[in-house]
């Protein structure tokens, strides 16, 4: 049922995508605005410019409806803020010093285990377990660990170059 759905959704895509093919010519209007609903004198007075080379699909799409149906709006933390509603210096140090707590202590915890992992890996020759009998099992472990210790490595250097960009802490 769902394959049946899918491939009709692909159907009807295709289909709005050979109509406006077979519309005529595409153009590029300002704001970056495409459409091949106007004639050649209208898009020559807006100032759009006819798109040429390659294959270009437009699929309109409807405008939503400011009833009922249309989805809730945005809560206002997603909003662009004004210029004049900025965050004062005492408030934003203090998001950096949390920030800079915070990286730090998932600093220190990635390298403790990251230090269990080494000690664990033991260069390269960790100590079999008993239910490694099989020697693929045992080689399975010891790139499993390898893979590990560069994950932790790559986390650690990601983690100090997000506390650089952090500015220096204020006591």
């Amino acid at each position: 049922m769902r394959c049946l759905a899918v491939s009709a959704a692909a159907v009807a895509l295709a289909t709005a995508a050979g109509a406006a093919l077979a519309q005529g010519q595409v153009y590029r209007c300002p704001g970056n605005h495409f459409t091949n609903a106007l004639t050649p004198k209208e898009a020559e007075s807006r100032g759009c410019r006819p798109v040429e080379g390659g294959n270009v699909t437009v699929v309109q799409s409807r405008a939503p409806n400011a009833g009922a149906s249309a989805p809730a709006k945005a809560p206002a933390a997603a909003a662009p803020r004004p210029a004049d509603s900025k965050v004062s210096p005492g408030v934003q140090q203090e998001r950096d010093n949390e920030a800079r707590r915070i990286l730090e202590a998932e600093l220190r915890k990635e390298e403790e285990q990251l230090a269990a992992l080494k000690k664990e890996y033991n260069n390269g020759e960790p100590e079999r377990r008993g239910d490694e009998r099989n020697y693929q099992k045992y080689l399975d472990r010891v790139s499993e660990l390898k893979a590990g210790i560069a994950r932790k490595e790559s986390d650690i250097a990601a983690i100090k170059r997000e506390l650089a960009k952090l500015p220096p802490p204020s006591n």
